[in-house]
C-alpha cells in the first residue's frame, strides 16, 4: 500500500513557501485523535473556545520508513486536522463529535528547503498552508519536547513503542518520562 500511494505523498509548494493540502490527505495513515491538546496557545486560526478534536495523518511512505527505522525520512507530512466539538445533543448525555475543520497544521521534513529540516504550516482547511517562520512557539516547543526527530509520537501510542524497541526515542524525552514516573 505504501509503496503504491508513495507517488501521490510527495510536497508540493505553492508560490511564497505556501504548501499545497493534499486533497487525499485523510485516507493516508490516521495516527491518533485528541480532544484539546493544543498544548500552551489556541490552536492557530481558531476563532473559538470551545472544544477541538484533533486527527493526525501522515503519508504512507513515510510511516513505511517509521516502521522500518524509527526515523522520519525525508518528505515526510504530518497534518494536524482540527475541528470543533459539538454535543451529540439528544442522542447521548454525554460526549462529543466532531464538526467542521477550523484549523490544520502541518509538520513536514524538507532537507533541501529548510535549514532545520522541518518546518510548519498552517492553514483554514481551505487555502493552501502558509508558512510560520523559524523562532514561532512550535519550534521550540517541538525541539524540547519531541520524542523523536522534533515529533511527538510520545502521543501516537502505536509509534512510540515502535522507536521504543528502535532505540529512536530522544534522551531528553526518556529523562522527561523517567522523571514523570517518578511523581507517581
Amino acid at each position: 500500500m505504501a509503496q503504491a500511494s508513495a507517488a501521490t505523498d510527495q510536497l508540493h509548494y505553492a508560490a511564497h513557501d505556501q504548501l499545497v493540502v493534499p486533497k487525499n490527505y485523510r485516507s493516508w495513515i490516521f495516527l491518533t485523535s485528541s480532544l484539546d491538546l493544543n498544548y500552551d496557545e489556541p490552536v492557530p486560526g481558531a476563532a473559538t473556545s470551545r472544544s477541538l478534536l484533533d486527527n493526525v495523518f501522515v503519508n504512507p511512505s513515510a510511516y513505511a520508513q517509521f516502521v522500518k527505522t524509527g526515523r522520519w525520512p525525508d518528505g515526510t507530512v504530518l497534518i494536524k486536522e482540527n475541528r470543533l466539538a459539538a454535543s451529540a445533543g439528544t442522542l447521548s448525555r454525554s460526549g462529543k463529535f466532531q464538526t467542521q475543520i477550523v484549523s490544520m497544521e502541518l509538520h513536514v521534513k524538507d532537507q533541501k528547503r529548510f535549514p532545520g529540516q522541518w518546518a510548519f504550516f498552517v492553514t483554514d482547511g481551505k487555502a493552501p498552508a502558509r508558512y510560520v517562520a523559524p523562532g514561532a512557539a512550535c519550534y521550540s516547543c517541538h525541539a524540547d519536547h519531541g520524542a523523536v526527530e522534533s515529533t511527538f509520537v510520545q502521543f501516537y501510542p502505536t509509534l512510540l513503542q515502535i522507536a521504543s524497541d528502535k532505540g529512536t526515542l530522544e534522551s531528553r524525552f526518556l529523562k522527561e518520562r523517567a522523571a514523570l514516573a517518578g511523581k507517581d
